[in-house]
């Protein structure tokens, strides 16, 4: 059970409460969704465009960090010579342990945006189903 996503966290957390409008994560939607009925469709419209090219342009940041290692391999023969003259492994463990925090942190973020602009083009799409 420990593997499941925010989902079934979501539906396990519904599950235990009288009023679901106290839900903290369904407020959250529902004000950006309240927010979103305010504005104009043509307003909604650009939001919409914006929120795709969010969603599109947000595995940048994964793509450059992992592109660090392909950088380094180019030069890595004179990298090995710098950071192993001595024998010593250190600098390898230290750029390794920078890299994989690196990599991790950027491939939590890449997916953390995609999400949170999926959940606003959902929304946007509603309201403008909506005004129609």
């Amino acid at each position: 059970m420990p593997f499941r996503g925010d989902a079934h966290k979501l539906y396990l957390e519904l599950q235990k409460l009288p009023n679901t409008s106290t839900n903290k994560k369904l407020k959250e939607v529902s004000d950006i969704k309240s927010f979103y009925e305010t504005l104009d469709e043509e307003t909604l419209k650009l939001a919409y465009y914006r929120m795709i090219k969010e969603q599109n342009g947000s595995g940048i940041i994964p793509l450059y960090v992992t592109s660090i290692p392909w950088l380094l391999f180019l030069f890595s023969n004179k990298v090995q010579d710098y950071l192993f003259r001595d024998g010593s492994m250190l600098w390898a463990v230290v750029f390794i342990s920078i890299y994989l925090i690196l990599l991790t942190l950027s491939t939590l973020s890449h997916f953390r945006e995609k999400a949170w602009a999926a959940l606003h083009i959902e929304i946007i799409l509603d309201v403008l189903d909506e005004k129609k």
